[in-house]
């Protein structure tokens, strides 16, 4: 049997209600030339039947039917099944565009440097949307390249994880997805980079997120903002922050606090505290001094930025420029 242009893989656990129209949108796609490998992660409701009667209608349509094992192994044995160099992720309570596969597969077909290809999103229904949500969204359709990409890597998951189309080969070389207590996902785009692979954004909207209260980063242990900050430690524990022993945070409120316990999980100690407001230079917390930004020039050391304010990056990133300070050698923006 020959291996389709594409494989689909699709993980669900208990989408009776939003199914149907997920599978539809694959159907209408204008690329036909796919598979779609849907793993039933135990489901007690109708989920298993609708792909079962899927599967009978479109020979393209293979189900793995596996008992209640969570998201990670679902995903690695879907991974697993897939039989096409190019896998897009899909989830089933979200809508894609009617050239989404095409669209993606053919970037990564002109372009085999790339590893994986995105696409701008948009979050339905928008009347649920709160601002943070917006703003996520707006701010991950506006890295648009590699380089864009890399630069706010570890400000948060630059991609929507059902979005992506990426290379199979390139996932398993770096051991699939992992269940290790953070974002599956985000782990995955961390590993990826580490090892050299290539990002990319197509400009169109080609796929509708749904947003709801019981979307799984809504409701995992795994995504909450403890989890990110380890992820993010551990990895820069491996990248920026390979060798040091202790770093500067640039913040000293609730965030950078939070940041410190993350690193000190990861061995690395804070050795200053970098703040713009006056009233608190000349403090000491937890051991290390709160300085002035007057101390941050080139070679000093490494900083990570753990501002959270809005603009706040823009800022930083026009001071550095101005102080020669070269982003992701001497400072790195992690919120």
């Amino acid at each position: 049997m020959n291996s389709p242009h594409l494989s689909i893989l699709l993980t669900v656990h208990n989408e009776e209600c939003f199914l149907p129209a997920a599978l539809a949108s694959l159907f209408r796609q204008t690329l036909r030339d796919w598979e779609l490998v849907a793993v039933d992660d135990g489901s007690s409701d109708a989920t298993a039947a609708i792909l079962d009667a899927a599967a009978d209608s479109d020979p393209r349509v293979r189900v793995l039917h596996l008992p209640p094992s969570g998201l990670v192994k679902a995903l690695n044995a879907g991974l697993d099944a897939c039989r096409a160099a190019l896998v897009a992720r899909m989830d089933g309570d979200d809508i894609c565009h009617p050239r989404r596969l095409e669209k993606q597969a053919a970037y990564l077909d002109a372009h085999p440097g790339v590893t994986l290809a995105a696409c701008r999103v948009t979050q339905v229904p928008r009347q649920l949307l709160s601002a943070g949500m917006r703003a996520y969204e707006q701010w991950q359709n506006s890295l648009l390249d590699h380089d864009q990409i890399s630069r706010d890597l570890y400000v948060e998951s630059p991609f929507v994880h059902p979005s992506v189309v990426y290379r199979r080969d390139a996932v398993l070389a770096v051991g699939g997805y992992r269940d290790i207590g953070w974002p599956e996902d985000y782990d995955l785009w961390l590993r990826l980079a580490r090892a050299g692979a290539h990002f990319a954004r197509l400009p169109e909207v080609l796929f509708y997120w749904r947003e709801r209260p019981q979307r799984f980063t809504r409701t995992a242990p795994s995504c909450t903002l403890e989890a990110f900050r380890a992820c993010k430690a551990h990895h820069l524990r491996q990248t920026f922050l390979a060798g040091a022993a202790a770093v500067t945070l640039w913040g000293a409120g609730i965030e950078g606090k939070a940041w410190r316990r993350a690193l000190l999980a990861e061995g690395l100690a804070v050795r200053r505290w970098v703040e713009v407001d006056p009233r608190k230079l000349g403090q000491v917390i937890h051991g290390a001094p709160v300085v002035g930004i007057d101390v941050l020039v080139p070679g000093a050391g490494r900083t990570l930025i753990t501002v959270g304010a809005k603009g706040a990056r823009a800022q930083v990133r026009e001071f550095a420029a101005q102080r020669g300070l070269v982003e992701g050698v001497d400072f790195l923006c992690v919120t």
